[in-house]
């Protein structure tokens, strides 16, 4: 999610310690560190893991590795390919030191159908999902940090602009915050659902039936919009810093948290508890359906961790 400069965005929250005691929800059962059911793929050769997506078609994890700061326009960052017994099938499957590749510091990916879309600064890069071939991608006017993307029913693809830029210190809020729908077909336009800084930096987004759904990373908030744009706040922890958002097969979604080095888990009836600890920095997580697993990229530790959740 956040790379150079992001130690001094957390160290301006630390007043918020106190309220996260008091926001403190159930933690029995959680995954420790460790734990049972659980990989940790270090040592790989990942640069700065910020999502994990599942190919369900292939059975493969995807990754998208930034490779340096995310703002930086390097054309260094590639996608791995990775076998859910936790090795590596290609590190380096879409590589933007290709000639025929631009590839900056992708973040989230979405799929539709043969066709894989990466989240990558100001622009949506779109590759061929069995190939890794390059096609025409779109960037999106204005926009500064887009961090996450999922496929609504539809078909559309819902962007989120985190609205970060470079500052004196590192990096500060630009204030393009938004929230977008790309059809991303031919002669058919995007439209926004949500913009402005009141929006608290939108990262993680995840679209069902149920709603689209935005986690934000400076406000702590779990958003749900319609597909007209109204919008309801879910949760809302001052102080927590939320990246990823997935929906899982029993009705609940996961998020993820920076603020707590967690994963917390909402279920279908709306209980809010404490899923995963001890993942430092991690990022947009991704789910795993056909073996209930969540799968967490820790951007500061260039780590992947792959953890059960039981059952199926």
């Amino acid at each position: 999610m956040f790379g150079r400069g992001f130690t001094e965005i957390r160290l301006r929250g630390r007043w918020f310690a106190a309220a996260l005691a008091v926001a403190s929800v159930a933690c029995g059962g959680d995954q420790a560190a460790g734990g049972p059911g659980r990989i940790d793929i270090a040592d790989a050769g990942f640069m700065r893991p910020e999502s994990v997506l599942m190919d369900t078609v292939a059975d493969l994890y995807l990754v998208s590795n930034i490779n340096g700061s995310p703002l930086d326009k390097d054309d260094n960052g590639f996608i791995s390919r990775v076998n859910p017994d936790g090795t590596i099938a290609e590190l380096k499957w879409i590589d933007g030191e290709n000639s025929n590749v631009t590839l900056n510091a992708p973040k989230g990916m979405a799929i539709r159908g043969d066709t894989l879309f990466v989240a990558d600064i100001n622009c949506v890069r779109i590759f061929n999902r069995v190939t890794g071939e390059a096609a025409d991608g779109e960037c999106i006017e204005g926009a500064t940090f887009i961090n996450d993307l999922a496929v609504g029913p539809e078909g559309s693809v819902f962007v989120t602009d985190t609205g970060m830029r470079e500052g004196a210190g590192g990096l500060e809020p630009s204030g393009t915050d938004g929230v977008y729908r790309y059809p991303f077909q031919a002669g058919r336009a995007g439209a926004t659902l949500a913009k402005g800084p009141d929006l608290g930096g939108p990262n993680g987004v995840a679209v069902s039936s149920r709603g689209i759904f935005v986690v934000t990373f400076r406000s702590g908030e779990i958003l749900r919009f319609t597909a007209e744009g109204e919008k309801t706040q879910v949760v809302q922890r001052p102080g927590w810093q939320l990246d990823g958002i997935v929906f899982t097969n029993d009705g609940g979604f996961l998020f993820s948290n920076w603020a707590d080095s967690a994963v917390y888990k909402v279920d279908a009836g709306g209980k809010l508890a404490k899923l995963v600890t001890g993942v430092e920095t991690p990022a947009d997580i991704g789910y795993d359906p056909k073996r209930n697993r969540v799968l967490i990229p820790l951007f500061n530790k260039n780590e992947v961790v792959i953890q059960d959740l039981g059952g199926s």
